[in-house]
């Protein structure tokens, strides 16, 4: 008879006993910030993943948790890159959601924007009274839209007139403000907008049938002659250019997102094995289910030992584009193999959401897909170490 699921060895799958390399205290809220995830967010997950809504309810305690580390919470790389992990380990919907919010809106005001506007955005961005989006992907450009961008903005007199659509825009069915990228009539340059969605000529509209994060409220965005004030433009957004500390990190972000999922998938899979009896036995006692297994946690350990050195280059300030396109291209190959492994191992089980893992499995497309396709951070990593690129 094996150990019951309270026995259970390395209950937090952490074998190479990453968090020794935390601070007491950090250590303190992490504990903390996984015992809230895994308690309030995790549970609530499967019902509202099958109807497609959101639990807005959960903001209020969601904000109380400063994943963010900002202020007087503000702390290493690493442990906000482990609480990232922690919260897609929970639900990847909410991780989605929180990430665009905040790794994309609220940095790129905090990044780009002016004085005035971090004072009058980011206390209500933080608190979660106010969400953000980040419109940049269009219906006809998503690899190439830094050179083929379609969304325009006209200065006229003191204000920008934007005209264009909008696709896949994470939380933009439900956001007070999305920061719009358009392209500047006058001198071709790619720059931020924030429009506040109340705006006239400004529509989202959900999309629905969605097979991954199906708690994110992704729309399709339309941008009619929407006139925005002249100071909602972020002064700090000149050019395309100007978004690459934003989407660097956000690729890292998601990397921690791919080492969530394996570990979501892992502990599933685990109580699984544990409880499912075959043959007058728990199924976790075959050869073949404990080499799944393995295999699992080895992916998944990989990949946050990967992490590690990716908070380490963060504290450094040596991080560039080609780490960050490694980590999001090799955490989300292994992610891969690692949630279908774990499908397979709950058989039949892992198609249905009452078993998680098939809301588990399904969400993982999605973090294959976004902040740059596996070929697209493959092709940055090949002409970092060749030297040639491989673009049109």
């Amino acid at each position: 008879m094996g150990p019951g699921l309270g026995e259970v060895p390395y209950v937090d799958a952490d074998l190479i006993f990453v968090t020794d390399l935390l601070t007491p205290g950090e250590r303190a809220r992490l504990a903390a910030a996984r015992s809230f995830y895994q308690a309030e967010v995790r549970p609530l997950a499967v019902d509202y993943w099958n109807r497609a809504a959101f639990p807005f309810e959960l903001l209020p305690r969601l904000a109380a948790q400063n994943l963010a580390a900002t202020g007087a919470a503000a702390t290493s790389h690493l442990l906000t890159g482990l609480l990232q992990m922690e919260l897609t380990r929970a639900d990847t919907s909410i991780s989605t959601f929180y990430g665009v919010h905040h790794e994309l809106f609220a940095a790129a005001i905090d990044e780009l924007g002016s004085p005035e506007q971090r004072e009058r955005l980011l206390p209500g961005l933080l608190a979660l009274d106010k969400i953000g989006a980040f419109a940049l992907t269009e219906p006809e450009h998503g690899s190439d839209i830094s050179r083929m961008m379609e969304t325009t903005a006209t200065r006229s007199g003191d204000e920008w007139v934007l005209n264009g659509t909008k696709r896949w825009i994470g939380n933009g069915a439900m956001a007070d403000y999305v920061l719009v990228w358009a392209r500047d009539t006058a001198d071709g340059q790619i720059k931020g907008f924030i429009v506040e969605t109340e705006r006239p000529g400004f529509t989202a509209t959900p999309i629905e049938n969605k097979i991954a994060v199906r708690i994110v409220q992704n729309a399709d965005i339309t941008l009619t002659e929407v006139r925005i004030p002249y100071t909602n433009w972020l002064p700090g957004s000149q050019s395309f250019q100007d978004t690459n500390v934003l989407l660097r990190n956000s690729r890292i972000w998601v990397s921690w997102q791919a080492v969530g999922q394996q570990l979501a998938a892992f502990d599933v899979a685990r109580a699984y094995a544990l409880e499912r009896r075959q043959f007058g036995m728990p199924i976790a006692s075959f050869q073949l289910v404990q080499e799944q297994l393995s295999r699992m946690i080895g992916n998944a350990t990989l990949s946050l030992s990967l992490m590690v050195q990716m908070a380490r280059l963060q504290e450094s300030g040596r991080l560039t584009m080609d780490q960050a396109a490694l980590a999001k291209a090799t955490c989300t190959t292994r992610m891969r193999e690692t949630v279908a492994l774990g499908r397979g191992l709950l058989g039949g089980n892992g198609i249905s959401t009452r078993y998680e893992m098939a809301k588990i499995f399904a969400d993982a497309e999605a973090i294959y897909s976004y902040e740059g396709s596996y070929e697209i951070n493959a092709l940055l990593v090949g002409r970092a170490v060749t030297g040639i690129s491989a673009f049109s």
